[in-house]
């Protein structure tokens, strides 16, 4: 019964080390892979980002074009105004005044749109700029942090082997049952060596008590002849 639960318990401890083992592989990937995949989130997220600015800049540089050129086009009517009035021709140059007012009228209109997209068309510069920078920097971390995990994971491996526990606790107690299984193994022979000497022993003993049995037959015989030589 001891052998068999023995047998039990190291299978139990080699299945729970396997399920561990591939656990710790599973829980590595998922690790890794969850920060490489937040990254590449935020990648994404930057580019929608650009997508979205690129529109809204699109938009401020159009109104600033549109702007600049009503601009032109006062001081333009403006200069034909002075051209006519020096030909002697009033009606021309107050036609051209009119025009004049219509594309400062048109520059007065847009001259809050082309602010506000200004504003925005810088703040959202500063903005990518400030994510770009926060996603390098959360990709620098994203490494660091898997290499420190794979720091702390062989360090924590080394721990665990010098404690003898972990995977390196079925490498201690096989190392360890052979260790016994030899000593046993020493033991049995020497005591089959021992049992061998023990038979050597005895056929010595029986040999040597012979020996004195025929010592003693001749010691009788000689005392028998010596008896009838003084008769």
């Amino acid at each position: 019964m001891g052998i068999f639960s023995n047998l039990l318990g190291r299978s139990t401890r080699v299945v729970k080390g396997q399920a561990n083992k591939t656990m710790d592989k599973i829980e590595d990937a998922t690790f890794d892979a969850t920060l490489r995949q937040a990254v590449r989130d935020l990648k994404t997220e930057l580019n929608k980002s650009v997508r979205a600015s690129a529109d809204a800049m699109s938009n401020h540089n159009r109104l600033e074009a549109e702007y600049h050129k009503y601009e032109r086009q006062s001081e333009q009517w403006k200069e034909r105004a002075k051209t006519a009035l020096e030909s002697g021709n009033e009606d021309l140059a107050k036609k051209a005044l009119a025009k004049k007012a219509e594309a400062e009228q048109q520059v007065s209109s847009m001259q809050t749109s082309v602010e506000q997209a200004r504003a925005t068309s810088s703040k959202l510069k500063e903005q990518m700029g400030d994510l770009r920078r926060k996603i390098q920097e959360a990709e620098r971390n994203a490494s660091t942090l898997i290499a420190r995990k794979n720091a702390a994971k062989a360090q924590k491996k080394v721990a665990q082997a010098m404690a003898g526990i972990g995977e390196s606790d079925n490498a201690f107690a096989a190392i360890k049952g052979f260790e016994e299984t030899v000593a046993r193994e020493e033991a049995q022979a020497q005591a089959f060596e021992t049992m061998g000497d023990v038979g050597a022993d005895t056929d010595k003993e029986l040999e040597e008590e012979f020996a004195k049995l025929k010592t003693s037959s001749v010691d009788y015989e000689l005392e028998a002849l010596k008896k009838e030589m003084d008769k």
